[in-house]
């Protein structure tokens, strides 16, 4: 497949007092299978709306959405939700773990409501967040993690259903440097690893020049970076 993910001609269009604020208009990109790619832009370019639309969490105005070669438009919502739940992890800039669960437990939770097995779940939960370097933290709260340590179990949590597509909106917003740097190499090695196709929005031109390629949102459009080295 040469696409897992592709938008086409997308237009967003907000109300806003008697007129209408366009954030997009006839916006197309494609994420290919195993690719990282950086969305960059300044704040208020969209890049939020964008990454709500390609993970089917908000409808475009207009325009397709087709993920692994099926067109999402007009799906109903119940199979909407399945494709979303099966197909994209998301990553945000604030964690959103349950507070009164382990980070074994937050790893876990989504697959169950999947429908694995809590003993199958656990398997699973325990080999992402090892990946993640938190192996010796499973039982550990989110208030007894480090806030680059709650990015991580958020990031494992993001994969635990083995998605085929991983959006990440300013997923290093709220760390220091330090700690960013530490949580963006372990988002890629991961993403490679598991053999996602991943897009992570980001302020950082500096992460951003670690990904395969970049696109810069700009006035509504998208405008395809060169190639970025690895």
């Amino acid at each position: 497949m040469d696409e897992v993910l592709k938008l086409e001609n997308i237009t967003r269009l907000y109300k806003e007092g008697e007129g209408q604020l366009e954030v997009f208009s006839e916006l197309s990109m494609v994420l290919k299978p195993g690719e990282i790619v950086a969305l960059v832009g300044p704040s208020g370019a969209g890049k939020s709306s964008l990454l709500h639309i390609a993970g089917l969490l908000e409808a475009p105005t207009s325009g397709e959405i087709t993920i692994e070669g099926v067109a999402t438009s007009k799906l109903p919502d119940q199979e909407r939700t399945r494709i979303r739940r099966e197909k994209i992890g998301f990553v945000y800039q604030a964690h959103h773990l349950l507070p009164e669960f382990d980070a074994l437990e937050n790893v876990i939770l989504p697959q169950m409501i999947a429908g694995v097995s809590r003993k199958d779940a656990a398997v699973e939960a325990a080999r992402l967040l090892e990946v993640m370097g938190l192996g010796k933290r499973l039982s550990h709260l989110p208030s007894q993690l480090s806030g680059g340590e709650q990015q991580r179990v958020a990031i494992a949590r993001a994969l635990a259903n083995r998605p085929r597509i991983l959006l990440a909106d300013e997923p290093t917003g709220n760390l220091d440097p330090r700690t960013s740097g530490g949580v963006f190499d372990a988002l890629i090695a991961i993403t490679r690893a598991e053999g996602l196709a991943a897009l992570i929005a980001t302020h950082n031109f500096e992460l951003a020049s670690r990904m395969d390629r970049a696109l810069l949102l700009h006035q509504g459009k998208l405008i395809e970076g060169t190639q970025l080295s690895r």
